[in-house]
């Protein structure tokens, strides 16, 4: 036998790198609800996650249908005799479920997360908030094409909410183009989430914020601050999803096709057409459905193509906001980059896209790497 392999010995292992199939970043989802339980779900399908578990405070038949399929945990000592009573299996408190997480997204209702940040500091935990919180409860504001970099080990961000969400995709895909001096945008907000609708929203009216600029424009300048940007917004009466139409200043004379390309290159954005008979909001949920979207959902801002005009310098457009779903994806992203696992914005978005099916357009086949995400 050589001597020097004799007398060699062999090293340990390196330590797997946090974020892989060997050592998946640990989330925990504190708030059960209609964001909360979408972004469970995804981190079920990343490959780098492991879901440790859900805390809440509700004990009816939405944590119920959890705790037949994902470890629940109470998100109060109060509720927790509740929740036993009521039949839900109970892993543990929500500090329980802190001690056992790198990162812990909390969905719960707005404001409520603030209170909590200090609590997931004190465990060590990394925090992805939502877009009901300010963005000073945070300091930093999240969307994932736009300042991913900036979130790298941070102990927290916000991801922003939904209409703010759509706003920094759009107008960020134009702006990173070099094509937008300014946007002037009127957003119709849907009235409540359709699952609440029996418990209020307004009927047979119209109802205008009462600021001009409405919250979300000045939102979009936490995450893109150079964005010359005034939003005006009102509620409907309707419970499904959000419109935004947009006047747009471009920076210089274009053609139609320059701005589609612009809006082509960005991540996130999917075209419809009313000459396909997606003519209203409904339509448009229809075809979720019918691609057999879980829950009918669309991560994707809906750009109506053909509604796309361009007159020398100026733009005109107008898009769909799926309320209940496009922040999913966001959340997904910012849990990476709070851990520091994925350090460009380019792949976890990738990653993230794949994972949930995402396209470009929704009636080509998915298979088409053209259009699909």
């Amino acid at each position: 036998m050589d001597h020097a392999a004799a007398t060699m010995t062999t090293a340990p292992p390196a330590p797997s790198q946090k974020g892989t199939l060997m050592n998946p970043i640990r989330v925990g989802v504190n708030g059960y609800g209609v964001i909360g339980k979408r972004v469970a779900d995804a981190i079920l399908l990343q490959p780098d996650m492991r879901l440790i578990g859900v805390a809440d405070i509700a004990t009816d038949w939405r944590i119920k249908s959890a705790a037949n399929r994902l470890p629940v945990f109470a998100s109060t000592a109060e509720v927790r005799q509740g929740m036993h009573d009521a039949g839900v299996t109970v892993r543990g408190s929500l500090d329980e479920l802190l001690t056992q997480c790198d990162v812990i997204v909390d969905t719960t209702p707005k404001h409520v997360a603030a209170g909590n940040l200090e609590r997931y500091r004190g465990a060590g935990v990394k925090a992805v908030l939502q877009g009901g919180e300010s963005h000073a409860t945070t300091g930093h504001s999240f969307v994932a094409q736009a300042n991913y970099a900036t979130a790298l080990g941070r102990d927290s961000t916000r991801v922003v909410s939904c209409n703010t969400t759509s706003i920094v995709r759009v107008l960020g895909a134009l702006d990173t183009a070099g094509l937008l001096q300014r946007a002037r945008g009127v957003l119709i907000r849907r009235a409540t989430d359709p699952w609440e609708s029996h418990l209020g929203g307004i009927m047979n009216t119209m109802v205008p914020e009462p600021t001009i600029p409405s919250h979300q424009g000045p939102d979009a300048q936490t995450v893109l601050p150079g964005l010359d940007v005034v939003t005006i917004a009102a509620k409907g009466a309707h419970t499904q999803t959000h419109t935004h139409f947009w006047t747009l200043q471009l920076s210089r004379e274009a053609a139609r096709d320059e701005v589609l390309d612009a809006l082509r290159a960005a991540p996130r954005i999917a075209f419809i057409r009313m000459s396909d008979g997606l003519i209203a909001l409904n339509s448009t949920i229809e075809l979720m459905r019918d691609l057999g979207r879980p829950r009918g959902d669309m991560w994707e801002v809906a750009i109506w193509e053909d509604l796309v005009t361009v007159t020398g310098n100026e733009a005109y457009l107008a898009y769909q906001v799926y309320n209940e779903a496009i922040v999913v994806p966001e959340t997904i992203d910012a849990i990476r980059a709070l851990s520091g696992t994925v350090t460009d914005a380019e792949t976890s978005i990738r990653l993230t896209d794949k994972s949930l099916g995402m396209r470009q357009d929704f009636l080509t086949r998915p298979e088409d790497s053209d259009h699909d995400r």
